[in-house]
């Protein structure tokens, strides 16, 4: 049961049960009023009786003169020299009323009581109808207004769920209107947070694309220098570590530009299987790699989509040395439709990485190496810009599986 209904439940118990008690408070009440003018009416009657025996000797009303059926409580209570009343209980209640006469005798006067008479009848018949209507609309008013703040939590929670899938511009406190209660303190707490993290975002977004450029032109001319060095094994050092380096601001500026929300897809008709047999092709030339390290696969047949080459390929490459480098070969790459899987052979992705998906400056597990843990960043950010899918898992068989789909559109064709 969701939040309105379990709102809704509430407020139609309390509001049952507040009228279940005031009705029944109602009902005792006229109960007891009504008893109160039968004992009135049976007291001024035996006054009445009693002054007519005591100067005729003739009872009047049907009173009887030491009543053998008189109760005993009530034949004590004149006794004491009270005038009194006795009501007796059911099947057939009666109303008594006595008082001592002349010669030390007991008048009394017997009547029917009836527990419910028309007015009665009425009176419950009116207690109920009103009750089940007064029911009726709080449950309605209840629904309404439960439904009212459902709406408005539900709103709240979607904006969460839309900053949470990057979407930093989403208000909180737009979706749930104006207010003042709770609901608005939440929708506004959840602006504050989407703002401060905007702006932990754009600083962070700034220090990378700072730190590249500012580094580009030094490692430029440091790669250049270092080509200059005499051969050796100290210079072919720095020329390794130089290239690296000037990976790396490579790097840091291709993620600067995802950051920057620049790019776009350069769209074409690609046979996504023979495309990939030959990106993986050159990239066995380019890394030197044996033929069996990595494996492609096609099931089914070669399926044409409409996508950019070149960022496939990168996401591609990233995916395989990410697997040769931190796995363990041979690294299989499946195609099937507009489906691309990429497996190796090691111990799989960190579970963080998983749940989360790749985070820059972060390697992952000790067991699969170390880096700098952009690889894994820049092939989801082309698989985004591409509009696809990039999700990492687990491997059947062990070892660690990227997936990649991408997205069918109009221009796709089998």
């Amino acid at each position: 049961m969701g939040l309105r209904g379990k709102l809704g439940l509430i407020f139609l118990l309390v509001s049952a049960l507040a009228i279940l008690v005031l009705c029944v408070a109602v009902y005792t009440q006229a109960q007891s009023a009504r008893l109160d003018r039968t004992r009135s009416f049976a007291d001024e009657r035996i006054q009445l009786a009693a002054q007519s025996y005591d100067t005729n000797d003739v009872p009047v009303f049907g009173a009887k003169v030491d009543d053998p059926e008189l109760p005993p409580q009530l034949r004590d209570a004149v006794l004491e020299g009270k005038r009194a009343t006795f009501k007796t209980g059911s099947p057939h209640a009666k109303m008594w009323a006595a008082v001592a006469v002349k010669d030390g005798k007991i008048l009394s006067i017997e009547q029917d009581y009836e527990t419910s008479d028309d007015s009665m009848k009425a009176l419950q018949r009116a207690l109920l109808l009103g009750g089940i209507g007064t029911v009726a609309l709080v449950a309605l008013v209840s629904v309404i207004l439960a439904g009212s703040l459902s709406k408005r939590i539900v709103a709240v929670a979607g904006t969460a769920r839309r900053i949470a899938a990057g979407d930093l511009e989403a208000s909180a406190a737009g979706a749930v209107g104006k207010g003042k209660d709770e609901v608005q303190s939440l929708a506004t707490a959840i602006d504050t947070m989407a703002s401060s993290l905007r702006g932990q975002l754009e600083a962070e977004r700034r220090f990378t694309a700072d730190v590249a450029h500012d580094l580009r032109t030094p490692v430029t001319g440091l790669t250049t220098a270092a080509e200059l060095l005499p051969p050796g094994r100290p210079s072919e050092l720095v020329r390794d570590r130089a290239k690296v380096l000037r990976r790396l601001v490579e790097d840091l500026l291709e993620i600067a530009r995802f950051d920057s929300g620049v790019e776009q897809a350069d769209l074409e008709l690609v046979g996504l299987g023979a495309f990939v047999g030959s990106a993986v092709a050159r990239l066995r030339m380019q890394q030197a790699l044996a033929p069996d390290s990595v494996m492609v696969h096609l099931l089914g047949p070669d399926e044409t989509v409409s996508t950019d080459s070149r960022r496939i390929e990168r996401i591609l490459a990233n995916l395989i040395v990410n697997g040769l480098r931190h796995g363990k070969p041979p690294v299989d790459v499946t195609v099937s439709g507009r489906t691309v899987e990429v497996v190796d052979h090691g111990n799989g992705y960190p579970e963080e990485l998983i749940a989360e998906g790749p985070r820059r400056f972060r390697s992952g597990m000790a067991e699969r190496g170390v880096g700098h843990g952009l690889g894994l960043t820049i092939a989801a950010g082309h698989a985004k810009v591409l509009g696809a899918e990039l999700t990492f898992g687990e491997a059947p068989g062990g070892g660690a599986l990227a997936r990649l789909v991408l997205p069918a559109g109009p221009e796709t064709e089998s």
